[in-house]
């Protein structure tokens, strides 16, 4: 404590550090980049089909069903 009078440091105490009130989000970074989440759509960008995406499997190394296209995650 500065000065011994119990003051401290402003800005100090609990709900301070960084990430509080952030909020939550999809995975590591949110939205339709990798590590998105675990949930979603598998998408093709030529045809527009759709599939379930399945956990351990990223969307980018799936092929299209109908047009053997890379897929995206949506």
């Amino acid at each position: 404590m500065p000065g011994g009078d119990g003051t401290g440091p402003l800005g100090g105490g609990p709900g301070t550090g960084r990430g509080m009130g952030r909020g939550g989000g999809r995975g590591r970074m949110g939205g339709n980049r990798p590590g998105s989440g675990p949930g979603g759509y598998c998408v093709c960008t030529n045809c527009g089909e759709r599939l379930q995406h399945q956990q351990g499997a990223p969307c980018y190394s799936v092929n299209c069903p109908k047009c053997g296209t890379k897929m995206t995650k949506a």
